[in-house]
């Protein structure tokens, strides 16, 4: 769906990610004649009854030592990216109740309560910061109940009274039918006792997500997001159904991992390979991607913008809500490059021409459906 801006919205030109107190230019006549969405953080987008910017950020890392090598050392600088992003406008924030290794399980939720409580800034109502948390579906997760514990306790780990948008992480229909219904109640549950604004899924294919969006809607309850793995990486069939779906009943799609875990950053080749778990996908696909990774550097260029900037823009333009992850404040900077401006309609057709050229794509995770 493309959103047109405010009357007020600023012009395209090069952002600048300082929180040095964002202003409105005064409009341009072109304005009125805009062929899609040129988004600015502030200009923000609806899933269900909340308004988000049209990017969040992402928290897997924070927390997480196998794959990301967090180390709590790292948490002023997560403090800073935290307080970087909501100055500049990025209001949505995911996480889950499963992000953190170990001992560290739920260090994500809990450093994002510390964050919004300790923010340099000024919070003027619930709406200013948005917090979208995962409830995974563990085996011993049986019944309605015990998913409304499990959003009672990220609520004492982010010290929120309310979620904006509360997400069964995945489906068990692949290989526990029978759970799915229970977690589809605590969703209904949590939403009924004002627990959640809103409530999403992830990792949920185009069929089982019309089977939840009914079932939620016969009672009551509005299905207001759909997150999966969505990226020039991750563009096949089943993520453009699964993206026409959610158009036709109104539900947003959040894409994670916009950036393929890296890949499209343009910062990897086959002799510099990021360390652990990722190294075995990188060595599988990056030397296939030749052709995609240079159309981007080609296109980043052309703009003055980086290749990350570009696949995140990517996925904007096909009307997703992207939620790169971030670590360092370098990150935060970067992707809110990512704002304000637009890719052609030709520039989209060569990006997407490259990418389907690839012999190899992302790995999807083990849990998405059908």
């Amino acid at each position: 769906m493309a959103l047109l801006p405010a009357a007020g919205a600023a012009p395209a030109m090069p952002f600048s990610a300082k929180p040095c107190g964002l202003r409105r230019a005064s409009s341009p006549p072109a304005a009125a004649l805009r062929l899609g969405p040129l988004f600015w953080p502030w200009e923000k987008v609806k899933v269900g009854p909340l308004s988000v910017s049209p990017m969040g950020f992402g928290t897997w890392a924070w927390g997480n030592q196998l794959l990301w090598g967090y180390q709590e050392s790292m948490d002023n600088e997560l403090q800073d990216c935290f307080n970087l992003a909501l100055k500049n406008g990025i209001n949505l924030f995911d996480t889950a109740d499963s992000y953190g290794t170990g001992r560290l399980n739920g260090q994500s939720e809990r450093l994002l309560g510390k964050f919004i409580l300790e923010f340099d800034g000024t919070i003027k109502s619930p709406d200013d910061v948005i917090i979208a948390t995962k409830f995974a579906a563990y085996p011993w997760r049986l019944t309605s109940g015990q998913f409304v514990s499990a959003c009672k306790s990220s609520l004492e780990r982010l010290q929120l009274d309310r979620l904006g948008i509360g997400q069964l992480h995945w489906s068990t229909a692949n290989y526990a039918p029978l759970q799915e219904r229970a977690l589809w109640d605590g969703l209904v549950e949590m939403y009924e006792k004002g627990l959640v604004s809103a409530v999403g899924v992830s990792n949920y294919g185009p069929k089982q997500l019309l089977k939840i969006h009914n079932y939620l809607a016969s009672k009551g309850v509005p299905l207001s997001s759909a997150q999966v793995q969505f990226s020039l990486l991750s563009m096949g069939d089943d993520q453009m159904e699964l993206k026409t779906v959610c158009d036709s009943l109104g539900i947003r799609l959040i894409a994670y991992s916009p950036l393929g875990l890296g890949m499209l950053t343009g910062k990897y080749d086959a002799s510099n390979l990021p360390k652990g778990p990722r190294s075995v996908l990188f060595r599988q696909i990056l030397p296939g991607l030749e052709s995609l990774l240079s159309c981007l550097r080609r296109i980043a260029e052309k703009k003055g913008k980086t290749m990350s900037q570009v696949a995140i823009n990517w996925c904007i333009c096909k009307g997703t809500i992207p939620i790169p992850g971030v670590k360092t404040v370098r990150h935060v900077e970067e992707n809110l490059g990512a704002l304000g401006w637009r890719l052609s309609s030709a520039e989209i057709s060569e990006l997407e021409s490259a990418a389907m050229a690839a012999p190899k794509k992302m790995v999807q995770n083990v849990f998405q459906t059908a």
